[in-house]
């Protein structure tokens, strides 16, 4: 009786009334001890105002709704493709969408509704691969800063293939301590991709000359994430790197002049499909007697082992040096001791000398740069340590 007399009522009440009425019909369904037939009604009701002209009276009901787990399923749906002002509280915190509804209104949704679901509570792998597949940029945003969000590596790949040249979303990933080694490699590229483009936009550098020095730093890049991995994400690393066409014997022999012994064998079993014991153990082998038929296995050019050779056998005569601030380098002595090497073989290929020169012109500098920076650092703790003793004899004076 009372529903009948506020269906009556409410279709001439004021949008602010009928706003009112409807919150407290809509908490009165969810806690009222209603009669069978009441409740019923009481429902009833609430369907038919879901056609409410004013969205301050779905919006009183999606108030009541979002957060419960008890309401009426159908409602909560229809409030979910209402107009953004009702429908993103529902979108975001209503425990009564699955994940099929979630991922259509995802495909078809805008960039604030995509967003919603992005920061949901628990949100599952099927939702963040619809997101990665086909939201904004925003809302990619929102997922990636998400903590309860489970992003399956393919997401995480999708969304540096989509978003990759965004400072906000690259710097986000990055900042991801449990991101994968192949993932970080993308965006490393994708980085690449926004210098090259920006100085040669701006006439600073030739697109060939460009496209060199950024290809020499993802190759920098590509052996320092490679020393930051190791097991699983290693390997994946390299079935990338080897998918793409950047597994190449001048990567491999950066990473073993640098000191990365891990990668360069690694790259071996990745490229030899021979077990990871038997290559560690024929790399490890002083003489290397094994190492030409493991290169020859692994497929890299014959041009270059004398290279490979000539630097494991510097790595048994002067070790590897230490990584300085965490970052893999190439070694100088070892760069020099290989190119010495090959440059007094009779049979050198000019493309492998051109290599290795370039590799020691680049740990040449390196080390001048660190030296410089040793010099200036130094000088600063020595003009504190002036500025200290002079503040103790002004204040003894």
């Amino acid at each position: 009786m009372i529903v009948r007399q506020f269906i009556s009522w409410v279709r001439t009440a004021p949008a602010g009334e009928r706003a009112d009425a409807t919150r407290a019909l809509a908490q009165a369904w969810l806690v009222s001890d209603l009669s069978e037939d009441d409740s019923a009604a009481a429902e009833g009701a609430l369907l038919m105002l879901l056609d409410d002209p004013s969205p301050l009276v779905r919006q009183a009901m999606a108030e009541v709704f979002t957060w419960s787990e008890d309401a009426p399923a159908a409602i909560v749906r229809a409030l979910s493709c209402d107009q953004p002002s009702v429908a993103l509280p529902i979108l975001e915190f209503s425990p009564l969408l699955i994940d099929a509804d979630l991922v259509d209104i995802v495909a078809t949704g805008s960039v604030d509704v995509q967003s919603a679901i992005a920061r949901r509570m628990h949100l599952p792998a099927s939702i963040c691969a619809a997101i990665a597949e086909v939201g904004s940029a925003s809302a990619v945003l929102e997922l990636i800063e998400n903590p309860y969000s489970e992003i399956v590596p393919l997401s995480l790949d999708r969304i540096v293939e989509r978003f990759g040249h965004l400072a906000a979303i690259r710097e986000t990933l990055l900042s991801q301590d449990d991101l994968p080694a192949a993932t970080r490699l993308l965006l490393v590229g994708k980085l690449s991709e926004t210098l090259a483009q920006f100085v040669t936009a701006r006439s600073w550098l030739s697109a060939d000359r460009a496209q060199r020095i950024t290809a020499e730093a993802c190759e920098r890049s590509t052996v320092n994430i490679a020393a930051q991995s190791s097991g699983d994400d290693l390997a994946g690393l390299l079935r990338h790197l080897r998918a793409t066409g950047h597994l190449t014997s001048g990567l491999i022999l950066r990473s073993l002049l640098s000191g990365n012994f891990e990668m360069f064998a690694d790259a071996l079993v990745e490229l030899s499909g021979l077990p990871a014991a038997r290559v560690y153990a024929l790399v490890q082998e002083r003489g290397g007697s094994g190492v030409t038929a493991l290169l020859q296995r692994a497929g890299l050019p014959a041009s270059t082992f004398p290279a490979f050779r000539a630097a494991l056998a510097a790595r048994d005569e002067i070790g590897f040096s230490a990584t300085i601030d965490g970052t893999v380098r190439l070694n100088r002595r070892m760069v020099e001791r290989v190119l010495t090497s090959c440059e007094m073989g009779a049979d050198a290929a000019q493309p492998l000398l051109i290599l290795l020169r370039r590799f020691a012109t680049e740990s040449a500098r390196e080390e001048a740069r660190l030296f410089c920076d040793e010099l200036v650092a130094d000088e600063y703790v020595d003009h504190d340590d002036y500025v200290d003793v002079d503040d103790a004899v002004s204040v003894a004076a």
